[in-house]
């Protein structure tokens, strides 16, 4: 940094701006205003993609860094299939500023996320979030009645793969985009996907993951249908894996996955009409468990 900051006071300069965009998915791009490629921590950064930024907002508190990137719409780097189908949104981003004659010499500028991204006239225009923006993430626990884990998470701890709980197969047929027809899809209860994944392995939608808003069975067919359409078209043969929901009740937990003992919510608190009832003969108000009074 050192070296850098002397070469900025020298007056005379050869200053370049390199971005990394690193994709969910784990596919990474470089990108630089210089005219000719970089390379640095194993990145190479090119300098056809057309891609530029607006100044860097920085601030000494906690409001949010943000800029704004933009560049043309290329098969060759970002495309315009990848944008509609998804796979930039939450994307990671890094920004330098860089020596071009000594690599070497450079400043992280910018490190962050992308959130808003919007197509026009053959470009794109995408919102840069700093890191600042996860603060604005609650934190902490929650006291109430349902299980606050995600299904396979840390905190859940269950293995999603575990035999009987997830499906591999090939599309048969899909509607609207959105729901998925099988003819002989057996062995699994009605309902017994609501609320989990289904992501989807090949074919040109390849990484892409929704969430299950319907299991259920229409005479012999058993349909399944996410709450959001794929933007990218999905053909019969392409092959997808469906994972088991869970909707969050301890009983849920503890039938369908014998998993209570990792449940992350409160069964047992009281809720609304408990707080406000009064005392009657019928029951014994001791302080005990409620689950016990409630199913005495």
């Amino acid at each position: 940094m050192t070296a850098f900051q002397g070469h900025l006071d020298s007056g005379i300069t050869t200053l370049a701006r390199c971005w990394a965009v690193i994709r969910r998915d784990g596919t990474l791009y470089g990108f630089t205003d210089h005219d000719g490629p970089l390379t640095f921590d194993g990145i190479t950064f090119k300098a056809d993609s057309g891609m530029t930024a607006r100044a860097i907002v920085s601030a000494t508190g906690l409001s949010v860094d943000n800029s704004e990137a933009m560049g043309a719409l290329s098969d060759a780097a970002i495309t315009e299939a990848d944008i509609e189908a998804g796979r930039f949104d939450g994307a990671e981003v890094k920004a330098w500023l860089v020596n071009w004659a000594d690599v070497e010499m450079r400043s992280l500028r910018f490190a962050g996320s992308i959130g808003e991204l919007r197509r026009a006239g053959g470009a794109f225009h995408a919102e840069l979030r700093g890191l600042t923006e996860m603060l604005n993430q609650p934190q902490g626990r929650v006291y109430q009645t349902p299980c606050a884990a995600i299904l396979g998470d840390g905190r859940c701890g269950f293995d999603v793969r575990s035999d009987g709980f997830f499906v591999e197969t090939a599309v048969e047929s899909i509607e609207e985009s959105r729901r998925f027809v099988f003819e002989d899809m057996t062995g699994f209860e009605p309902a017994w996907f609501e609320r989990g994944r289904l992501k989807v392995i090949t074919g040109e939608a390849a990484g892409l993951v929704a969430m299950v808003k319907r299991d259920r069975f229409v005479r012999s067919q058993r349909q399944i249908e996410i709450w959001e359409a794929f933007r990218t078209p999905i053909a019969p043969g392409d092959m997808i894996v469906i994972e088991a929901g869970c909707d969050k009740r301890f009983d849920t937990c503890r039938s369908k996955f014998s998993n209570g003992v990792n449940f992350q919510g409160f069964p047992d608190i009281p809720g609304d009409d408990w707080l406000v009832s009064t005392p009657v003969q019928s029951k014994t108000a001791t302080g005990g468990s409620l689950r016990r009074l409630l199913t005495s």
